[in-house]
């Protein structure tokens, strides 16, 4: 059994997996990335299959038991928030690189780099987002060996399939599975270009950005529906200035999503989250 060590610093020894822990993390190695409601569900379907015990409420509890023995290897269950709209989302994450390169083993070195402008395209621009022509015209710049705009195209569909980017009505995005995994290289490599949102201090892509010059806050779109709900006279958290920004609906997934039970799959497919309104970034 292997020894780990809690937030205080003192030695425990980490549970050994049980087969409904070994069946969750079968299908997020399957998956790379579910939703929330998914993760519960498939948190019961597990217990329930292998007839471990099962309480609703401790699922992060029973994914601890599983980082734990991920830990040597460098790999941790993680949960985040997507941009798009704010729902909560559980991806499997490599902690051991923490840049484009952990993505060498399925990408040639012109696609990779095509990937890296294609993320600063995505964070130089004002809505967190990147058309399809800028990406293509980059294409022709490569250093490392330029791409057609035929290959260009096939690695761009590669990315939105092992769920890097989405891709909606010609723009590229970073996917909710990129930003958990890649956040410390994205803080890294463009801190004096992005900024954490002032509500949730994630990294803000996909926001809204205060007009004082003064003040610059930014917040995520979805954390301004939430945050201005039901506000006639919305203004800036931070320095009391009018909020001059149209304020979108909290995004209410539908009740199938919400209601259907988490499948179990041996092969990754594509998960695109709901699509939110672009505003101003910059």
């Amino acid at each position: 059994m292997m020894t780990n060590i809690n937030v205080r610093g003192w030695p425990v020894m980490a549970r050994p997996l049980g087969e409904s822990h070994k069946r969750f993390l079968q299908t997020m190695m399957a998956n790379g990335i579910v939703d929330g409601d998914k993760a519960r569900a498939l948190h019961r379907h597990c217990c329930e299959t292998h007839g471990a015990q099962y309480t609703p409420d401790k699922l992060d509890e029973f994914i601890e038991v599983i980082n734990a023995q991920l830990q040597p290897m460098f790999m941790q269950i993680r949960k985040g928030l997507s941009e798009e709209d704010g729902l909560q989302y559980y991806a499997l994450v490599n902690m051991a690189e923490t840049d484009v390169t952990r993505m060498s083993a399925d990408y040639a070195d012109n696609e990779l780099e095509l990937f890296r402008k294609t993320m600063d395209l995505i964070v130089d621009s004002d809505n967190g987002t990147a058309s399809s022509t800028d990406i293509l015209n980059c294409a022709d710049s490569l250093q490392t060996k330029k791409l057609k705009k035929k290959e260009t195209e096939h690695v761009l569909n590669r990315l939105v399939q092992d769920k890097w980017l989405i891709e909606k009505q010609g723009e590229y995005s970073l996917s909710t599975r990129c930003i958990m995994e890649m956040e410390p290289y994205i803080r890294r490599i463009y801190q004096d270009q992005v900024k954490v949102c002032h509500i949730c201090h994630n990294v803000a892509l996909q926001c809204q950005m205060c007009e004082n010059p003064t003040c610059g806050i930014k917040i995520h779109t979805h954390c301004v529906a939430r945050y201005f709900k039901g506000r006639t006279d919305p203004r800036c958290p931070s320095c009391e200035d009018f909020w001059p920004h149209e304020i979108p609906e909290v995004y209410r997934p539908p009740s199938s999503q919400s209601q259907s039970a988490a499948t179990e799959k041996t092969t990754p497919t594509p998960r695109a989250t709901g699509q939110s309104r672009k505003t101003r970034r910059s």
